[in-house]
């Protein structure tokens, strides 16, 4: 009787630990005060020891830095504050020799107004085929003074910029739906779209692994512009959000990808509506999207177990994905040491204004992190998170980076809380970051209470975060349960979350994760083995905000 066909196996991923890597803070090789990617290489062995499978660089390109590198001048070449692309393809060589795999930011909703095609845009005026590149229209009013219409900047205030002429005079107005660095593509251009084609090849060719799309819901608008009306959700209906259109992007980029082997498509794509969401994860389109839901939710049972099944049911055959922090959002030891453990990109203010418990925090990003890599599919791990960091949220003002404070003038603090340095080793700043003697101080200032929370100091302590992170990815990349075993809900008391992973096939061995976010200590199953529990059990119990990995 023939043996039954083994099936290939699973896209690596379906289940890959992904580490964030903001190369400003990670690493300064060369003095200067930024991270770069002599810092990266570097630190390689660092993050083979964590045991993840993949890092993803936040933009790494040539950009003025109008908005840390997402404003980008040249798509297929390496800042010089970083390095050179000679730099990038021995990080890569050397990322691979260290099996992992490399997942770079593309930009493809806007540019910098530094890239050559909008200088070419000014230079040439308007009804200029350089122009068409862009949203360039003549402003409304008598003399063309106002916008040609509401929308408003994510960054705050209009999303459009009047430009003056080559000869001296006012002249049209073009679109940037971020900071007016960020000149919007126009994605109705067909040189446009064979542009970002070639950008993919390129890199792709290079040996990068994966392409993480930069704000993927927004490249296509309406093309006449209409005004938002405040009513509007995202969808066919919405002037530049979510359109149907944009899914015809994604469906030439996913081609393109399945033409390199093991190469794979992620989103970053906000969107209320699970069902449109579902729709940038269907047949031919991109490999997955970030879970923002997930990100964003409350430490509340209830509320984690609704976000999980949702993701869950959404999927389309997609891997999940699961992450806590990243660049773009308050660190969660402190999300999680507030009263209010919400959070919400639109409501930062608020959430700055609540006071934060570390200690509670800590805990409970302890809890968080073993509930998070317990889940079917793949995690991300945003840099600092393994350390316990938390959001930096006393940055002189003067010393601010993010256009969102200067645009909103201070009444949004922005994102530079999430951005700063990391620790390495030493008891006073730079710790680390820096060679010693360097003469510049890194970027953003790291506060003094970091001695702490440093890589050698917490190396050398076995209760600390990052012993925590290093033993629950070993043991998730060691465990088939945790590989490809499908989860199912256990009956468990209020305010518990209990799940089993238990892989196919027999003799492999189950795992069962059980997180206490009740008031009171909860009793573990009889007959299971403690494999790991994010704090020391009381009396056998597992204390509130703690969560526990059990072989069953």
């Amino acid at each position: 009787m023939p043996s039954a066909p083994v099936p290939p196996p699973a896209p690596w991923w379906q289940s890959a630990a992904i580490y964030q890597l903001y190369v400003r803070s990670f690493a300064d090789g060369n003095g200067d005060g930024t991270g770069d990617l002599a810092g990266v290489r570097a630190h390689l062995p660092y993050l083979a020891s964590l045991g993840i499978d993949a890092i993803w660089f936040n933009p790494w390109y040539p950009s003025p830095m109008a908005d840390a590198g997402y404003d980008i001048a040249d798509y297929r070449s390496i800042d010089p504050v970083f390095g050179t692309l000679a730099d990038a393809d021995a990080l890569i060589a050397e990322a691979h020799a260290h099996e992992i795999k490399i997942i770079i930011d593309v930009v493809p909703n806007h540019g910098s107004d530094r890239h050559p095609w909008f200088r070419a845009a000014l230079a040439a005026g308007p009804g200029s085929a350089e122009r068409s590149r862009f949203w360039f229209r003549p402003g409304r009013g008598a003399a063309g003074e106002l916008p040609p219409n509401n929308w408003q900047s994510i960054f705050g205030g209009s999303a459009w910029t009047r430009v003056t002429e080559a000869d001296g005079s006012f002249g049209e107005w073009y679109l940037h739906l971020f900071d007016p660095a960020q000149p919007d593509f126009n994605w109705s251009s067909p040189e446009v779209r064979l542009e970002f084609e070639d950008v993919l090849r390129f890199w792709f060719s290079r040996g990068v692994d994966g392409i993480r799309i930069d704000s993927a819901a927004l490249l296509c608008k309406d093309p006449d512009l209409p005004d938002l009306a405040a009513a509007a959700a995202p969808g066919p209906g919405h002037p530049y959000t979510d359109r149907d259109e944009v899914h015809l992007v994604y469906q030439s980029w996913r081609a393109i990808a399945d033409t390199y082997p093991g190469r794979m498509l992620i989103g970053e794509v906000w969107l209320p509506d699970a069902a449109r969401l579902a729709r940038y994860v269907g047949p031919g389109e991109l490999h997955t999207v970030f879970n923002f839901p997930y990100l964003n939710c409350p430490w509340d049972a209830a509320a984690l177990r609704a976000v999980i099944d949702a993701t869950l049911a959404l999927s389309s055959g997609a891997p999940a994905t699961w992450v806590l922090s990243n660049h773009d959002v308050d660190r969660v030891v402190s999300r999680y040491g507030r009263p209010d453990t919400a959070f919400d990109l639109d409501r930062r203010p608020y959430f700055h204004a609540l006071g934060v418990d570390l200690a509670v925090g800590t805990r409970r990003a302890r809890a968080a992190a073993l509930l998070t890599m317990a889940l079917p599919g793949s995690v991300y791990v945003y840099q600092g998170e393994e350390l316990g960091l938390w959001e930096v949220q006393d940055i002189p003002d003067e010393l601010r980076q993010d256009p969102i404070w200067s645009r909103t003038a201070g009444a949004d603090p922005g994102r530079d809380g999430s951005r700063v340095p990391l620790p390495w080793s030493g008891t006073e700043p730079p710790f680390g970051f820096s060679p010693p003697g360097a003469a510049a101080e890194p970027w953003l200032p790291q506060p003094k209470d970091w001695r702490e929370l440093t890589v050698a100091a917490e190396s050398a302590s076995p209760d600390s975060m990052l012993a925590l992170y290093r033993e629950a990815l070993r043991i998730r990349r060691s465990s088939p349960a945790l590989r490809d075993g499908p989860m199912s809900w256990q009956p468990s008391a209020g305010g518990v979350l209990a799940f089993n992973r238990i892989p196919a096939g027999a003799g492999a061995g189950g795992l069962r994760c059980v997180a206490n976010l009740s008031a009171v200590p909860v009793t573990l199953p009889a007959g299971a083995t403690l494999l790991l529990s994010s704090g020391p059990l009381d009396g056998g119990l597992l204390p509130p905000d703690c969560t526990a990995w059990l072989r069953l």
